[in-house]
């Protein structure tokens, strides 16, 4: 009766920050991708709702009434009113508050996990809705699948057809709050300039769309934090790289390659030369 269920970490391709709204979010637009790199959870039966953590970035994370896998696990219950337990185990092996949506990749796998387990008759529209009470990257996270985001992440398209590239994933082990990232903005890209049917079906064309966008937020983000400018120093420098840039709101960054051997070198020399740093190697999800 044990279900696993798979926590892919989302990726910020690009990412244009528009006007600020009347509920305090901004408009955003963004291309997301999943890579195969990420958490897991597993959900069993149990009288009670419970959550076990390991893997290593477990200590990083708290079991308190904000942990976002168990506000998941409530909201869900709260449905339909019944009282309903699971065991859930979660192994966290992405770092925490890294811009790589790894808490909300874990509620949106909860959702997923627990509507299975609960035997909910509950459409991916309806898991998104229970969603966006979570937090802004939990409704793209219901799927993972690539896709398009706007508004303040309620807004869903799914993307079919993107390119699975080779990827390198760098976290140099700093947490960058998003709040005051936001409030460092200076340039805003604004949003609904981007095409979203332009055919992205190889790396190097994936690669030159990206080069005519960009993450707003990662100047706010170097001055907060600018190790990550050194994070994107080093990825220019690798071999075969062909776009480098940061997710989110920070504090990690990713580089793509049309080679998965290419990530691999890759990560092996930052591994060396900066052996505190996360780096990790995989795919984008195609």
């Amino acid at each position: 009766m044990t279900r696993r269920i798979d926590a892919p970490a989302k990726i910020n391709l690009f990412l244009h920050v528009g006007a600020r709204r009347d509920d305090g979010y901004h408009d955003l637009e963004s291309l997301v991708v999943f890579a195969e790199a990420g958490d897991a959870l597993s959900v069993a039966p149990a009288h009670e709702v419970s959550l076990a953590l390991d893997g290593p970035f477990a200590a990083a994370l708290g079991l308190d009434e904000n942990n976002l896998v168990l506000r998941a696990a409530r909201a869900l219950g709260a449905v339909d009113g019944r009282s309903r337990g699971a065991a859930i185990a979660l192994t966290k092996n992405l770092p925490v508050a890294s811009g790589i949506g790894g808490g909300s990749a874990d509620a949106a796998a909860a959702l997923r996990g627990l509507a299975q387990l609960w035997e909910l008759d509950l459409s991916n529209d309806a898991l998104r809705r229970i969603a966006e009470t979570l937090g802004s990257d939990v409704p793209v996270c219901v799927e993972s699948r690539s896709a398009w985001m706007e508004g303040r992440g309620e807004r869903v398209t799914l993307a079919p057809g993107i390119a699975g590239a080779a990827m390198l994933l760098v976290n140099p082990g700093v947490a960058v709050p998003t709040g005051p990232v936001f409030k460092g903005l200076t340039a805003r890209t604004g949003v609904g300039t981007v095409p979203h049917d332009v055919p992205l079906g190889d790396t190097p064309a994936l690669a030159a769309f990206l080069k005519g966008t960009r993450n707003d937020l990662e100047a706010p983000a170097i001055a907060l934090a600018p190790v990550i400018g050194e994070v994107l120093g080093e990825l220019s420098r690798m071999p075969g790289a062909m776009l480098w840039r940061m997710s989110g709101s920070g504090a990690t960054c990713f580089a793509l390659f049309e080679e998965q051997h290419e990530a691999e070198m890759a990560a092996i020399a930052l591994g060396h030369s900066h052996p505190k740093w996360w780096v990790q190697a995989t795919r984008i999800l195609n």
